[in-house]
This record gives C-alpha cells, sequence and structure tokens, in this order.
C-alpha cells in the first residue's frame, strides 16, 4: 500500500511519540538555570566584607596575637580546659541519666509521677541557672548540718557539715546537672512520644513488659529525634559552663581571668579562652554530626527517595507486563 493510500487519522497516529519518547526526550534537554546577577554581587560583597574584617583583625597590633599564641597552650589554661571537659560530661551524664526518669514519670499514668515530673521540670527551667548555682553555693545558709531522716522529728543521721561537703565544685555540678535534666526530660520525652504506638502494641503482643519495651523498642528508636537537641544541650552545656567561674572554680574562663588579673593582657586572654571553646564545640558538632548519621540510617531523604522509587517500579510492573 502507498503512503498516499493510508489514511490520514492512521498517519497522525503513527507520527505521534509515546510517552515513553516524550520521557526520553525531556531528560536528554539540558536545563540551565537562570543567573541571578544580584545574588552574585551580593555574594562577591559580602566576600570583600569578610575578608577585609580578616584582614583588619589580622594586622592590628592591639589583638596581640604574640601573647595569644604564647598563653594558648599555657598550663593552667590546659587545666582550665580539663576542668571545663569534666564538668560538661559529669554534667551531661547526670542530666541524661535524671532526664530519662522525668520523662518516664511525666508519661507515666500515675498522676502523682507526672506532677511531680512538671513540678521540677517548672522550677529547673523557670529560673536562671546563675541563681541555681549561687543557691547552691550559699546551701549552708539553709542546712548547716546535712542529715538523712525521719520528718516531723524523727530520728536522723548526721552526714557532716554542708560547708565542708558541699565544695565549690559539688555546687556547680549540682546546680548544671538539675537544671540540664529539666531541658533533657523534655528532649527524651519528645523522642518517646515520636514513636508510633504500633510499636508499643507489637511488643505487648509478644508477651515484652513495659520496661523491656522502653529499653528495646521505644529508646532506640528515639534516638534519632533525640540526639540533635541533645548535641546542642551538650554544646551549651559546654559554654554554660563558664557561669561556674563566680565560684571561683578554675574553669578556662577563670584561668583566663587569673591570668589577665596578673598582666593586665584582657584582650588576649579572652582570645585564648574563644580559640579553646571554638575547638572544642566544633569537636563537639563533628561528632554529633556521625551520631545523626548513625541514627538516622534508613530514615534520610535519600533513602526515603529510593524506597519510592523502588515502590514507583513496582505498582508500574504489572501495568508493562
Amino acid at each position: 500500500m502507498s503512503a498516499e493510500t493510508i489514511p490520514q487519522e492512521e498517519r497522525r497516529s503513527s507520527d505521534r511519540e509515546t510517552p515513553t519518547q516524550v520521557q526520553s526526550t525531556l531528560t536528554s534537554l539540558e536545563v540551565r538555570p537562570r543567573r541571578q546577577w544580584w545574588s552574585i554581587i551580593g555574594g562577591l560583597f559580602v566576600i570583600f566584607v569578610l575578608v577585609a574584617a580578616a584582614w583588619d583583625v589580622a594586622t592590628n597590633e592591639r589583638f596581640r596575637w604574640g601573647t595569644v599564641l604564647s598563653f594558648l597552650f599555657d598550663s593552667r589554661i590546659i587545666s582550665g580546659v580539663g576542668l571545663t571537659l569534666l564538668l560538661t560530661v559529669v554534667s551531661m551524664t547526670v542530666g541524661i541519666a535524671l532526664g530519662v526518669l522525668l520523662a518516664v514519670m511525666r508519661l507515666s499514668a500515675n498522676p502523682t509521677f507526672s506532677l511531680v515530673a512538671r513540678g521540677y521540670i517548672w522550677f529547673f527551667r523557670g529560673t536562671p541557672l546563675l541563681v541555681q548555682l549561687i543557691f547552691w553555693y550559699n546551701i549552708a545558709a539553709l542546712y548547716p548540718m546535712i542529715a538523712l531522716g525521719l520528718p516531723f522529728g524523727g530520728p536522723s543521721i548526721e552526714i557532716g557539715s554542708a560547708n565542708v561537703l558541699i565544695t565549690p565544685l559539688t555546687a556547680a555540678l549540682l546546680g548544671l546537672s538539675l537544671n540540664e535534666a529539666a531541658y533533657m526530660a523534655e528532649i527524651i520525652r519528645g523522642g518517646i512520644q515520636s514513636v508510633d504506638e504500633g510499636q508499643r502494641d507489637a511488643s505487648r503482643a509478644i508477651g515484652m513488659t513495659n520496661g523491656l519495651t522502653l529499653r528495646r523498642v521505644v529508646l532506640p528508636q528515639a534516638m534519632r529525634v533525640v540526639i540533635p537537641p541533645t548535641g546542642n544541650q551538650i554544646i551549651s552545656m559546654l559554654k554554660g559552663t563558664s557561669l561556674v567561674s563566680v565560684l571561683a572554680i578554675s574553669d578556662l574562663l577563670y584561668s583566663a581571668q587569673i591570668i589577665y588579673a596578673m598582666n593586665y593582657q584582657t584582650i588576649p586572654l579572652l582570645l585564648v579562652a574563644c580559640i579553646w571553646y571554638l575547638a572544642l564545640t566544633t569537636l563537639l558538632s563533628a561528632i554529633q554530626s556521625r551520631l545523626e548519621a548513625h541514627y538516622a540510617r534508613g530514615f534520610s531523604p535519600r533513602a526515603e527517595r529510593r524506597r519510592g522509587s523502588r515502590q514507583h517500579i513496582t505498582d508500574q510492573e504489572p501495568n508493562n507486563a
């Protein structure tokens, strides 16, 4: 049959591209983003300002970078860094452990447990950390002797003088730990509530107790939500330890203050403290990123896109067949 004898409608249908051909044609096209000249100019201006500021800081003799370098690894500064890390680790460990307990109490069906946890969180989040540190440091004004015993005038056992037991370091650890527990309780509570209720139902169906369900099922899944704000809290705690300098504890900031009180090099010593705080927070941020990547396995947007593409292919297979 010649081309002239083919009906016009059949020729149109044969010339029409299939959806696969159209998709292939579209994906082969090169997409070029439109140039945003104002964005480029703004970026160059910001770079110019940053370079100019960095050059000014580097060449300003009043910063006394030689003094900064000479005290950067001073033994007193290194000792202060060690004490700052000790305060951070101990306070966060106690705060996380107590925060888990408070979060469980907060979610408990027992109204007494829930009310006590709510009251604790309300009080310690509602008062400044500096006030709490000073309060614990002066607790001997209220309780000169620390004792254990029964209330209402019952027998008691004296442990010791509060002035001896509550040292500045003990007061700092108490203030930081108890304050941090209130914040961690809310973070952990949010993580626990983010776990689907079906996970708990499945655990009960196979005979797991509530405690075992919490340890084996709920908390491991809640870590994906808990880790990011916990990392932020650790970094905030590291910087918040500078408040203990009011208790005359030789942390990083107080060590720098002692040195510049003798040589009057205030700005260089403050820069030394800033450099160490920046180095430690950068290290903690890197560790936080690794932990987030570890607990986010299977929940990343890329994994979701892969699952979605596999599901799309599965759905299309019966139609293609």
